[in-house]
């Protein structure tokens, strides 16, 4: 059984940089997909981006493309999602997201993670001030 914690949210100013890191543990440790999805307060979860270990491969939503970058540690057991120039708009709850079963057929791709995440981490909150 996959667990998932984050860590690393904080304050941080516009413009600034922050990563986050979500430390797998349990039983297998292991999954395929992994992402990051955050929800702004009053708002639904947006996914951020997302990770295809085998390749690896990576994938954004445009709102962040070229501003983040996920990628991983294997040896740690540890995804990072490296957050710079935010921006207000990145104010959030940040959550990491496994899919450790069968890859779904939407495959590893921001949205197709969304439809087969069967793990979540707790969420660590970043607030981007101006």
């Amino acid at each position: 059984q996959v667990q998932l914690v984050e860590s690393g949210g904080d304050s941080v100013q516009a413009g600034g940089s922050l990563r986050l890191s979500c430390v797998a543990s349990g039983v297998t440790a292991s999954a395929n997909c992994m992402g990051w999805f955050r929800q702004a307060p009053g708002n639904s979860c947006e996914g951020v981006g997302s990770l295809y270990t085998e390749n690896p491969s990576t994938y954004y939503t445009k709102s962040v493309k070229g501003r983040f970058t996920i990628s991983q540690d294997n040896a740690k057991n540890t995804m990072y999602l490296q957050m710079n120039d935010q921006k207000p708009e990145d104010t959030a709850t940040y959550y990491c997201a496994a899919e450790t079963s069968q890859l779904t057929p939407g495959g590893c791709g921001v949205t197709g993670l969304r439809a087969g995440v069967d793990v979540w981490g707790q969420g660590t909150q970043v607030p981007v001030s101006s």
